[in-house]
């Protein structure tokens, strides 16, 4: 099967993805004390690993508009994209959210909202794949891409210790503004959720058709 372009540039994330989830587990293996790990940019507070996770994420993240907007201009949109694309997001998304739930410079993700979100993605990705081996495909509506949208809005400040706002913003506090996106994305999680399971519950439907009467 030849693979195209768009198709392929998800597949490049993908691999991005991989790379930073084994450079943060050997950062997270590294001894407290270790001078790597403890490497800041300047008196910013910003750790040197967490700047290399906020860049690729935001790369990959850019990538994902790159890849869904050649697919449409060039007219190869293809189940695999579709199948593949959502997938490459959950990957990215999901293993910086369980990262940052310890806190970086102060603010954090609350665990509650991290697993509501990743159990959201398991369900939904359990219904893709049974989906798929049944030659189907299911979209994605509205409300999960909102939730991917302040998603990726709000782990790139988080991984920077709330940099910019940490120099200007001591009466209201970022990690409070941080907090209400990271709300909202969770909020549009439950609800994408519950819309993919009501409307695709028909796949979990074993298929009778063809099987022999007894």
């Amino acid at each position: 099967m030849k693979i195209n372009i768009p198709t392929k540039i998800t597949i490049v994330r993908i691999v991005a993805v991989v790379v930073l989830i084994a450079f943060l587990i050997v950062c997270s293996l590294l001894p407290a004390d270790n001078g790597f790990r403890n490497i800041q940019l300047g008196n910013s507070g910003i750790y040197l690993v967490n700047f290399i996770a906020m860049i690729v994420f935001v790369i990959a993240s850019a990538t994902d508009a790159v890849d869904g907007h050649l697919a449409r201009k060039w007219n190869q949109v293809t189940d695999l994209g579709k199948f593949l694309d959502p997938i490459a997001d959950k990957m990215l998304v999901n293993t910086l959210l369980i990262y940052l739930i310890v806190p970086v410079g102060g603010v954090g993700i609350p665990w509650f909202c991290v697993a509501f979100m990743v159990l959201r993605d398991l369900v939904v990705d359990t219904m893709r794949f049974i989906a798929a081996s049944k030659g189907k495909v299911v979209a994605a509506n509205i409300f999960g891409k909102l939730k991917t949208i302040f998603q990726m809005v709000a782990i790139p400040f988080v991984l920077l210790g709330g940099w910019p706002f940490t120099y200007f913003d001591a009466g209201w506090g970022f990690g409070r503004i941080c907090l209400i996106l990271i709300y909202i994305a969770t909020a549009m999680s439950i609800i994408s959720g519950v819309i993919y399971v009501k409307q695709n519950a028909n796949i979990l439907k074993e298929d009778t058709k063809d099987e022999p009467h007894v």
